[in-house]
C-alpha cells in the first residue's frame, strides 16, 4: 500500500497596478495584480507550498527564493512544475489538489475551468484530479 500525504499551502500577495493578474496559470482581466518577484500567482504559489510540506521539503522560499534572479518573473505554472519535479526526486508523485482562492474582487467562477485544466497540464495529472474553488 502506497504512502498517501496531505500537505496544507497558503500564499498572499498585495495588489498593485501595472500587473498582470495570474491566478492558476491564468491570466485573469483586471485593472491590478499581484506583486512579487515571480508573476506572484497565489494559487500556484499555496499549491507548490502544500506539495513540499507534504513531503517534508520546506517551502517555495526555500527551493524559488526571490534573491534567484533566474526566478524574476517565473510563472506559476514554472512553480509547479518544477516542484512536481523536486517531489519526484524524492519519491512522491501527487495524486490529487483541492484548493480554494480568497478573493472579494474579480469575480473567478469563468476561470475555473481553465485554471484547473492548466494546473492539471503542469502537474501531469488528470483534471479530475484537480479541484478549484474560489470565494
Amino acid at each position: 500500500m502506497s504512502e498517501i500525504r496531505i500537505g496544507n499551502g497558503y500564499d498572499v500577495h498585495v495588489l498593485t497596478e501595472k500587473r498582470k493578474l495570474m491566478l492558476g496559470c491564468v491570466e485573469i482581466p483586471f485593472d491590478r495584480g499581484l506583486l512579487g518577484h515571480s508573476d506572484a500567482d497565489v494559487l500556484c504559489h499555496a499549491i507548490a507550498d502544500a506539495m513540499l510540506g507534504a513531503v517534508g521539503l520546506g517551502d517555495i522560499g526555500r527551493h524559488f527564493p526571490e534573491t534567484d534572479p533566474s526566478y524574476l518573473g517565473a510563472s506559476g505554472e514554472r512553480i509547479l512544475r518544477e516542484t512536481k519535479e523536486i517531489c519526484q526526486r524524492s519519491g512522491y508523485s501527487v495524486s490529487n489538489v483541492d484548493s480554494i482562492i480568497i478573493a472579494q474582487k474579480p469575480k473567478l467562477a469563468a476561470f475555473i475551468p481553465e485554471m484547473v485544466h492548466r494546473i492539471a497540464s503542469a502537474l501531469d495529472v488528470d483534471v479530475s484530479h484537480i479541484n478549484v474553488k474560489a470565494t
